[in-house]
């Protein structure tokens, strides 16, 4: 049995049965939106598995970093961007369903910065890049094409591994 997260079904599960019902518990099924940062796709496909099994309706997108854009299949830019956690692998993730995919957004290095900067000032909230895109993406959609929707994502790790680069200056 293999613990790469990259290739491991139990990573889909665990989103599945977990993190995608706890979050559609939590919002009594109100959601409109599910957003996720491309790292391994695990958490991706497994909430987006479960929250389209209630409601088929619900809009994936897929969090991209600007100058990766690789799953949309846009041009890249610069593969050397500072989101990390994913983004920049420049591979087809066996984990990721992209059926699942109902549109991609891609944010900057700035926009993530600026957002889990603002996440740890403003609402205690201490995370690093991925998160930080995953706000910004959502914050995003919410200033146009989906002014007022109910958005859910995750906040993926600590902003600990995070303090040794300029994230937290």
């Amino acid at each position: 049995m293999s613990c790469s997260q990259f290739n491991h079904v139990g990573n889909i599960h665990a989103h599945e049965y977990h993190t995608g019902e706890e979050m559609w518990r939590q919002t009594n099924g109100e959601i409109d939106i599910f957003l996720d940062f491309a790292g391994s796709g695990g958490t991706f496909t497994g909430c987006a598995k479960t929250l389209k099994k209630y409601n088929l309706d619900i809009r994936c997108y897929l969090v991209e970093p600007y100058s990766t854009p690789f799953y949309s299949g846009k041009p890249l830019i610069n593969p050397n961007h500072k989101i990390q956690g994913g983004g920049g692998y420049l591979m087809n993730l066996p984990l990721l369903d992209k059926d699942l995919v109902t549109n991609y957004i891609h944010i900057t290095d700035e926009e993530a910065t600026q957002v889990v900067r603002d996440l740890a000032k403003k609402e205690g909230i201490f995370a690093g890049f991925s998160s930080g895109a995953n706000v910004a993406a959502a914050l995003k959609l919410l200033k146009k094409e989906e002014y007022g929707a109910n958005i859910v994502l995750t906040i993926n790790d600590s902003g600990l591994k995070y303090l040794s680069t300029d994230l937290y200056e």
